[in-house]
């Protein structure tokens, strides 16, 4: 009896515990919601080359503040499309894209990334730039290249391949090249993530005979066969692709460990993984060794492009989702790529908006996957066959934090100090918070407990403050706790409001 009394006792002085520190809110959904946004043939921004700076700052921020109403929380935004460059740049020329001519800056003169990093981070989107490591020349491109371009400055090393230039992989100087113009970058600007698609060794081009042209690297093999190498040229080749992700990883982590490498490789790893995928195989056509990186954990987060309906058998997106999920032994952030453009695209071949919902439906579903990425920015800005209305509606109706990244840090920042003021003329409560300690948040979550339950607020670390517009003795909270979230997603603890 009492032992019963005891326990009777510590459970009473418990729940009074509890109600002392407040209700317990719900922890904000975590997913990652991003979009490509590329610049090579300008599919996306700016919309045309040459605009006047004041319209392309007028475009790039139209793109943030959709992204913002789609509660997307991530942008991945293309920098270097051809060995060239959509920043101030001291390794490589201005774009073409950007300004009609190579090597020209833009008048009156901006820096478009530093503009971007500021917009995209005052609206608390995370700002991850994509790099092209070996392209040099695009077909797209019209005009000359610039002196300092590689194509001039470094035939060597910028070999011509069908209709493009490509830097090649087994030269060590572009590899040396290739990695420092990334360091540059990552260590110039405050972004959050640093970004690799498909192209590595180039996709197989045709010569005039129609036959299948063979990338001119003989001369950078026979030195390495010439000084001891063993390895077969297929097998070298992906040797130097693996050793230049190996080192880019390594080098971000040694600058500012909390820059994520996002690597979105061509969908599938190699036919027949798993049992019944056919189609292209990036292990032998571009020297990919992709499961290899994911495996070894060279990266932060992988986006395979699953470009494919849900249906297609053969390249089907739930099999593919599954089968990547399993072999991610390694834990990283799995975010798959999406072929978002598809939905009503004018060029043929339509898919409607439901096949996308439904993609994001089996990534919730999948364990280990935990967000999307949407090729392209167009498909949104379109408004594409209703596929902005669809997923502002449905999927992404609340705002998600982004997935932690615990293998980078796993600590959560301090408790924040909060408070509330109520207006003498409007009755409306302004919430206000301080960091708990040191460190700057990145973001700050805001939980509301009204009559129909728990809502929350995501706010760049920038803001400091909240007002619930409109509160009335009616719609007054119950409850308001604030939360802080650092540059690798840990969540602090929630403050519980004082309600005046």
């Amino acid at each position: 009896m009492l032992r019963i009394i005891l326990l009777l006792c510590i459970l009473a002085g418990c729940q009074s515990c509890a109600k002392a520190q407040g209700p317990a809110a719900p922890s904000a959904m975590r997913e990652f919601r991003a979009v490509w946004v590329a610049t090579v043939a300008n599919i996306d921004w700016p919309s045309k080359p040459g605009l006047a700076t004041d319209a392309q700052k007028k475009e790039l921020l139209a793109i943030l503040d959709k992204c913002v109403e789609l509660n997307l929380n991530a942008v991945v935004f293309q920098i270097r499309p051809t060995a060239d460059a959509l920043y101030k740049s001291d390794l490589e020329p201005w774009s073409e894209y950007l300004t009609g001519k190579q090597g020209k800056a833009p008048e009156p003169f901006y820096d478009p990334l530093q503009f971007a990093v500021d917009e995209a981070h005052a609206r608390g989107l995370e700002m991850h730039v994509w790099f092209n490591p070996y392209r040099a020349r695009h077909p797209s491109t019209k005009g000359e290249n610039a002196p300092n371009h590689v194509v001039k400055s470094r035939p060597d090393l910028a070999k011509k391949y069908g209709k493009h230039y490509w830097l090649d992989p087994g030269e060590p100087d572009t590899q040396k090249h290739s990695l420092n113009v990334i360091l540059d970058v990552v260590k110039r600007y405050d972004i959050d993530g640093a970004h690799l698609d498909d192209y590595f060794y180039p996709y197989k081009e045709n010569g005039p005979d129609g036959k299948v042209l063979d990338f001119p690297d003989e001369p950078a093999y026979k030195r390495y066969v010439a000084g001891g190498g063993k390895l077969s040229r297929d097998d070298w080749r992906r040797e130097n692709v693996n050793v230049f992700v190996k080192d880019l990883y390594n080098a971000i982590k040694a600058e500012k460990k909390w820059v994520k490498l996002g690597i979105s490789p061509f969908g599938i790893a190699r036919p027949g993984k798993p049992e019944g995928i056919a189609g292209y195989d990036q292990y032998t056509q571009l020297y990919a060794d992709a499961e290899k990186w994911l495996r070894e954990g060279w990266l932060d987060y992988w986006t395979p492009q699953l470009y494919w309906r849900i249906d297609q058998k053969q390249q089907s997106y739930p099999v593919l989702l599954k089968w990547w999920a399993s072999v991610n032994t390694k834990g990283r952030n799995f975010w798959p790529g999406n072929f978002t453009g598809k939905v009503s695209d004018p060029e043929g071949s339509p898919w409607n908006s439901a096949e996308i919902v439904n993609q994001i439906k089996l990534t919730r579903e999948t364990p280990g996957s935990t967000g999307n990425v949407h090729f392209s920015m167009r498909a949104f800005m379109q408004n594409r066959g209703g596929i902005s209305d669809v997923l502002k509606n449905g999927p992404y109706k609340t705002q998600a934090l982004v997935p932690a990244s615990p293998w980078l840090d796993s600590k959560a920042p301090a408790k924040p100090s909060a408070r509330a003021d109520k207006g003498a003329l409007t009755g409306a409560l302004t919430i206000s918070w301080k960091p708990g300690d040191s460190e700057e948040p990145w973001q700050w979550v805001v939980y509301t407990q009204g009559k129909s339950g728990w809502t929350y607020k995501v706010l760049p670390g920038s803001k400091s403050s909240l007002t619930l517009a409109g509160v009335n003795e009616d719609s007054h909270p119950q409850s308001v706790m604030v939360s802080a979230v650092d540059r690798c997603g840990n969540e602090s603890g929630k403050a519980l409001v004082k309600m005046p």
